[in-house]
């Protein structure tokens, strides 16, 4: 397939449109599997813009580069996090919920082709895509609470897609494959590694059939007619994120995965 030069050129980020107007943007971390930075984050933010504003791009996969779809939160980002000041913690929060918001609203059909594992913001980015695509070893958590912190920011999104299901997953940090992600609604697809390429081009195949102005407003209209994600409602999120940074049990916790030790309320069998 002939590739064209995509709508930007990032240094966390790879895209490419092909001649059919299906832009490919990778998480291109690898080495940090695909961890959320703050970089990452604000490339992610320009270039949800770019393709909104691109009339030739129809569809947009979504997929990481190497092992991971990605791993969530940087863990340099969040030891800058963990020693910022509250206002600087929530302008970083808030770039975070800007950039879940532009891609959950993106007016084209977005894909995620879910090549690895997903913790954290990784299952946040799945959430805010209209279809993902597994392979069938892919791990999955919402780890958060192990750390003493809350999947705040990105809850709305995750909410909104697991419904009543987020609290026992929100809660628990518990790590789950692909038949719970298939099961719960984080994936509506599931297959071997070497069928995933195949998979995700067949559902990207029906829009390309689709008048790409009818499809953005059919998008619009389901984003309408689902849990309202309001300015208010973000911000509470970044409110109750920026609580638990300053909590106790934050800082026990994230020193702990540091130093690669056990957290002082964890129970041995």
């Amino acid at each position: 397939m002939e590739k064209q030069e995509g709508p930007g050129m990032f240094e966390t980020v790879a895209t490419d449109v092909d001649k059919r107007g299906v832009a490919t943007v990778t998480l291109n971390r690898p080495e940090k599997h695909n961890a959320l930075s703050g970089r990452m984050i604000e490339e992610l933010t320009t270039l949800a813009q770019d393709l909104a504003s691109d009339d030739t791009v129809r569809v947009v996969v979504l997929t990481g580069a190497g092992k991971s779809f990605c791993a969530g939160g940087d863990l340099g980002w969040m030891q800058d996090q963990m020693a910022a000041d509250p206002a600087s913690r929530a302008a970083e929060a808030k770039k975070l919920a800007v950039m879940l918001g532009t891609w959950n609203s993106l007016p084209k059909p977005v894909i995620a082709k879910v090549q690895g594992a997903a913790f954290g913001g990784g299952v946040g980015m799945m959430c805010v895509v209209d279809k993902a695509i597994c392979v069938d070893t892919a791990q999955f958590g919402l780890t958060e609470t192990k750390l003493g912190l809350v999947p705040a920011t990105i809850g709305p999104y995750v909410a909104a897609r697991l419904g009543p299901q987020t609290r026992e997953f929100f809660m628990s940090s518990a790590r789950f494959g692909a038949e719970t992600a298939l099961r719960i609604g984080l994936a509506a697809e599931t297959v071997p590694a070497d069928a995933l390429e195949g998979a995700v081009e067949k559902s990207v195949l029906p829009y390309l059939a689709c008048a790409p102005g009818a499809v953005a407003a059919s998008k619009a209209m389901a984003l309408s007619l689902g849990p309202a994600i309001t300015d208010d409602v973000i911000d509470a999120t970044i409110a109750t994120l920026n609580a638990r940074w300053e909590s106790d049990e934050a800082r026990e916790g994230i020193a702990a995965f540091f130093e690669r030790r056990k957290a002082s309320w964890v129970v041995d069998d």
